[in-house]
């Protein structure tokens, strides 16, 4: 839009000065400016740099980023001036944001008629230029402008114009910015409720069905035990059916609990962990396991992370390269290797081995990709998923390599502290 500078009368003519007129859609535009939430808020730097550029580019010794109310002016940014707000019927800017142009120049206030007996030209802060570019919503209404202010006339050049109604577009954006960081943080703040709420309820649903499942599958060897040569082989099959199915419910919400607790985990301290004694601990937990060989490597002798968090990861590898193993002799290689800004740590295995086009499926939560494992269960669809949760908040990822029939290589990286 052109800039538009007023013609000015000046000579015999004393009326008092003309005070701005409410904008056309007042009431619409008072709404807007409230619904950024900016009206008395703190100093903020971002909004400071528009201001102190405004006044580099122009050469003026004030400049402001103001909004207008019902009442007063308020200004957010301020440079050059002590005060933070004026009356609204003071304002220069208060005819800035009613005319029909995208900048609004006053060369010299004290030859025009609405303003040389003004106030805030007459008195100590001596407002003899002014120009101001309307701040505008995204309803197309004006809430406020950006101006500069001189105590002495001028003009500014073109490039000065354009670069101040570029300096209002970004402090706009500056705003939505700021609003939408708001809502964000809001929304943020209420799922972060409604997650506790959840994770609250199902800790305590799961622990209060784990207690009745666990009395089902008692119940059922204890059936077995003491009536087993009364019931025939049918009866057999549907006790040892409800055992089955009440275990595994158990192992599930075993599993959904172990899930849930992950950031707790890795909130947990960092500490030092040897490399040895992980091997030697994580080794002895599958001593009962015949035919399993597993072997550590590093070029390392310790790593600095959360020790129940690289526990957990690995027991839940290593108990899955077990059980999805199809050779006589299980084969499994945990590599730990130190690299820069993080450590990379694989899991290989000689087992059956992964479809390509099941490596991504397999870390989300509830997906199952086997029929059953070596020893005839079904697996949940929780570990990997648990294993992948827990590395991302580690600041790491997660991946596997496989080829079918000869075994799988989960690859992890975990950040170093």
């Amino acid at each position: 839009m052109e800039t538009i500078y007023l013609e000015v009368e000046t000579k015999n003519y004393t009326p008092s000065m003309i005070k701005p007129e409410k904008h056309k859609n007042e009431e619409e535009r008072i709404k807007s400016l409230e619904s950024y939430l900016i009206l008395d808020t703190l100093p903020e730097e971002d909004f400071d740099n528009m201001a102190l550029l405004a006044a580099e580019i122009c050469g003026t010794p004030i400049s402001l980023v103001t909004f207008i109310d019902e009442k007063r002016q308020w200004y957010k940014s301020r440079f050059g001036i002590e005060a933070n707000e004026i009356d609204r019927d003071y304002t220069f800017c208060g005819h800035a944001i009613n005319l029909p142009s995208d900048i609004f120049i006053v060369p010299d206030s004290r030859e025009d008629i609405r303003f040389y007996d003004n106030p805030a030209v007459t008195g100590e802060l001596n407002v003899v230029f002014y120009a101001g570019v309307p701040l505008i919503a995204e309803n197309g209404l004006p809430i406020g402008t950006l101006c500069v202010v001189d105590q002495k006339p001028r003009e500014l050049t073109q490039n000065q114009i354009r670069s101040l109604k570029a300096l209002s577009l970004q402090t706009m954006k500056l705003l939505e910015l700021r609003l939408n960081k708001m809502e964000m943080e809001k929304i943020m703040g209420k799922l972060k409720d409604k997650n506790l709420e959840l994770e609250k309820f199902a800790y305590i649903a799961a622990h209060d069905l784990k207690s009745p499942l666990a009395n089902v599958s008692g119940l059922a060897d204890l059936f077995l035990d003491n009536y087993k040569t009364i019931i025939d082989e049918e009866g057999h099959g549907i006790i040892s059916l409800i055992k089955s199915s009440s275990d595994k419910l158990k192992e599930m919400i075993d599993g959904l609990l172990e899930y849930s607790k992950t950031d707790k985990i890795v909130t947990d301290n960092k500490t030092e962990v040897n490399i040895e004694v992980l091997n030697r601990e994580i080794s002895s937990l599958f001593v009962f396991k015949n035919n399993c060989s597993i072997s550590f490597e590093s070029n390392i002798d310790s790593i600095k992370t959360n020790k129940t968090a690289i526990e957990q990861i690995l027991i839940n590898l290593i108990a899955n390269a077990i059980k999805y193993n199809d050779k006589e002799i299980v084969e499994i290689e945990v590599e730990i290797l130190e690299e820069q800004g993080f450590y990379k740590i694989s899991v290989e295995d000689n087992g059956l081995g992964i479809l390509k086009e099941d490596y991504e499926i397999i870390f989300q939560i509830f997906e199952v990709v086997s029929n059953q494992d070596r020893f005839g269960k079904k697996g949940n669809g929780i570990g990997l998923a648990t294993v992948k949760k827990i590395v991302e908040d580690l600041g790491g990822t997660i991946y596997v390599e496989s080829e079918i029939g000869k075994g799988a290589k989960f690859v992890f990286t975990i950040r170093k502290y």
